[in-house]
């Protein structure tokens, strides 16, 4: 098992284990707006999933938390342009949560390692 930690306490941004990647990212820079949080957070990830031995086309799973529910079809734009042809598409889940001050998106995926 290989842990990826960050700044924080507890916490890691990835763990590579049994040939799985799990990992999470937010907006390193809180960007105005949900389209520029996800974008942001979107860039986060590919970092954190290429450090952890995997990339996009290697998620099998996602969960997307964003503060407002209704502001889905702004993520789902910049997420289907990211995610790319369907042969990529991950099982996905969408929730609306509530999240640390200034935050607009979170997302956690599960991955193969390439």
């Amino acid at each position: 098992m290989k842990r990826f930690p960050v700044e924080g306490k507890g916490r890691c941004s990835a763990v590579e284990s049994g040939g799985l990647v799990y990992a999470v990212a937010t907006d390193p820079h809180c960007a105005d707006g949900l389209t520029g949080q996800t974008r942001n957070t979107l860039d986060e990830l590919d970092k954190v999933l290429v450090k952890a031995g995997s990339g996009k086309t290697a998620l099998i799973q996602a969960t997307v938390y964003l503060s407002d529910i209704s502001a889905k079809p702004a993520m789902d734009a910049v997420w289907s342009e990211w995610i790319g042809p369907e042969e990529n598409w991950p099982q996905r889940a969408c929730v609306g949560v509530d999240l640390d001050a200034g935050y607009l998106i979170e997302v956690v995926v599960v991955a193969t390692v390439l």
